[in-house]
């Protein structure tokens, strides 16, 4: 069986190489048969294409996608620093 740490770089290289995702920010945890990802992405969709890469990258492992989705805002008004 592969150490934990080479499936987690695996992982982590196709979500970085893979051209549905072109995601370098995702972390990737494994505890024995689980595999965690964590971190946050602007839409839904981009959270199920990562989903869907690791799972492709490690079939033997059950993927738990805890990415958050969070929202992104046009920036508010000026700061101004007297």
């Amino acid at each position: 069986m592969e150490a934990p740490q080479y499936v987690a770089a695996r992982v982590q290289q196709a979500l970085a190489e893979d051209g549905r995702t072109h995601e370098l920010g995702i972390r990737v945890d494994i505890r024995g048969d689980q595999l965690f990802l964590r971190g946050q992405v602007s839409d839904a969709e981009q959270r199920r294409r990562l989903g869907e890469v690791a799972h492709e990258a490690a079939p033997e492992l059950h993927v738990h996608n805890e990415i958050k989705v969070v929202e992104a805002t046009a920036p508010g008004e000026d700061e101004h620093l007297d």
